[in-house]
């Protein structure tokens, strides 16, 4: 107590704290980060740079004389440039040669994306002499030494016994020494290879095996290409059959495709379903007498061909043209095609809706701009048409002035009957022709003139149609009330899009299916 008494007054032990000036001022302002630089957003191409062609990354363009031109080697190699395009000649071979036999456009060339150079190997020249023999390679060396795999003949009789062990031959597997040197070649005929024709039960045992087989050639958007006949031979060779599988661009004009198929090959079509064609060799066909083809080492730049899409197509004004795009606007799509599908109907459905509308459009969402282009190019040859736009990726086509019917179309005239004092019905519109008066056949009178109102409503709204002969036999009315049906449905025009898949054909053609390979052996017996 005597401590703190002795304290200063207040009795506080330690002394008070410091004052912090500091604690109500503001903080100093820092200064603002560094900005991290951006890297600019990196602009992936369409195509992968490797996967260009090289005819893309060039600026090449060459026109084409209007007599086309050819460039010539001293050895007779020769690049041709006319209106079927650019093909190949070679000194020995049985035709020109060309990327694609089916899918070449009709029109002729512009120009040319590339310099005019062939595809293929160079010739073979005779090695200089420098003291030694060539080097040998794998096969040669293993023919050598005898390490060549041996097999039994396929055609060994079937022997049993003592007689079998003496008539038993081993054969080498692969290429024979008249293989190996220079290939023999075929002076026969077409006709001579391929033999009798063949019969229905034939065709049917040949095909059947092959149904189910995955074993085929695939035949896409660029058609009957070069390389795939010498595929279609190596498949000869082991089976008398070759399924071609066919989608996309091709299947608009399958005869197109089946009828290079057959000239180039040198095969013949014995069955045909949807996208899927089975290609017979030949009963006298040799694999060893085959004709040979060089191999393609890559795809050659196709040519510029004229544009499409004119302005003015078709003896159109510009402003005539632009008045049909706007009202192909609001034009419902007669169907939408799939990538990669099957178009077999294409131009029929195309023809049957010109009947009844002047503009047609077609789906095609999600294809390649290449590939609806083309299909619009085909659909112009075939249907025919004018193209006016490929906008929003959809075909929009005008059947033109020179468009004729295919259909017979009579006036929808309102029958005027009346009875005279015999009970003879007459027509008053056809005067001193009497109806029933010649043909004794009973004829009703329609007396009703709202059931008059009700068939002419129909016959004008393309619900009904006149019929100008009544004697028809069922096959006949039932054609006649197939092709009114097919021209009734674009009518109306506010039918659902037909999606074309690319699946199978088995199911857009069952008929065909029911052909002779389908049908019963009775007849043959």
């Amino acid at each position: 107590m005597r401590a703190l008494s002795s304290l200063p007054a207040g009795g506080n032990l330690f002394r008070s704290p410091p004052s912090n000036p500091r604690v109500n001022d503001p903080l100093p302002r820092m200064p603002p980060p560094l900005p991290i630089p951006k890297k600019p957003p990196h602009r992936l191409s369409k195509v992968p740079p490797k996967v260009k062609g090289p005819h893309s990354r060039t600026k090449y363009h060459k026109p084409i004389p209007p007599g086309g031109a050819v460039t010539e080697s001293p050895d007779g190699r020769a690049v041709i440039l006319g209106p079927d395009g650019v093909s190949y000649r070679l000194p020995g071979a049985p035709f020109d040669f060309q990327f694609s036999y089916s899918e070449t456009p009709k029109a002729k060339p512009v120009a040319v994306r590339e310099a005019a150079f062939l595809p293929f190997a160079p010739p073979d020249r005779p090695r200089p002499w420098t003291g030694k023999a060539p080097l040998l390679s794998k096969k040669m060396k293993a023919l050598k030494r005898g390490k060549i795999r041996l097999f039994e003949p396929l055609n060994l009789p079937a022997i049993r016994g003592e007689e079998e062990k003496q008539m038993r031959v081993m054969e080498m597997r692969g290429r024979s020494g008249a293989e190996l040197g220079s290939y023999p070649e075929d002076t026969r005929s077409r006709e001579e290879i391929l033999g009798a024709p063949l019969t229905r039960w034939e065709a049917k045992a040949l095909v059947k095996p092959h149904l189910s087989h995955n074993r085929q050639v695939n035949l896409g958007r660029d058609g009957l290409t070069h390389n795939m006949l010498e595929l279609v031979h190596t498949h000869w060779k082991r089976q008398e059959i070759c399924k071609v599988r066919c989608r996309g661009v091709p299947t608009v004009d399958m005869n197109n495709v089946c009828r290079h198929l057959e000239e180039k090959t040198g095969g013949k079509i014995i069955y045909r379903q949807g996208g899927i064609v089975y290609l017979f060799r030949g009963r006298n066909y040799n694999p060893r007498l085959r004709p040979r083809y060089p191999i393609m080492l890559w795809k050659p730049a196709a040519p510029v061909y004229p544009k499409l899409i004119q302005d003015a197509p078709g003896g159109l004004t510009k402003q005539e043209a632009d008045e049909l795009r706007r009202k192909g606007e609001n034009l419902l799509p007669i169907c939408k095609l799939a990538k990669n599908g099957i178009y077999l109907n294409l131009v029929k459905d195309v023809r049957d809706a010109f009947e009844e509308s002047p503009l047609v459009k077609i789906n095609c969402e999600g294809m390649h701009a290449s590939d609806y282009k083309k299909i619009a190019a085909k659909l112009m040859e075939l249907v025919p048409c004018i193209l006016l736009s490929f906008d929003k990726e959809q075909i929009l086509m005008w059947r033109g002035n020179d468009w004729k019917s295919r259909y017979k179309r009579l006036s929808p005239l309102e029958p005027k009957l009346h009875q005279d004092d015999h009970g003879v019905s007459s027509d008053t519109t056809s005067p001193g022709h009497v109806v029933g008066a010649c043909n004794n056949i009973p004829k009703k009178e329609v007396s009703s003139s709202r059931m008059l109102a009700l068939w002419k409503r129909a016959i004008e709204s393309h619900k009904a149609m006149l019929l100008d002969i009544t004697e028809l036999s069922p096959d006949s009315l039932l054609q006649r009330v197939e092709e009114f049906e097919a021209i009734s449905q674009p009518a109306e025009h506010s039918y659902a899009a037909l999606i074309v898949s690319g699946l199978d054909g088995t199911d857009l053609h069952k008929a065909e299916s029911k052909l002779s390979i389908d049908d019963d052996d009775d007849d043959d017996e």
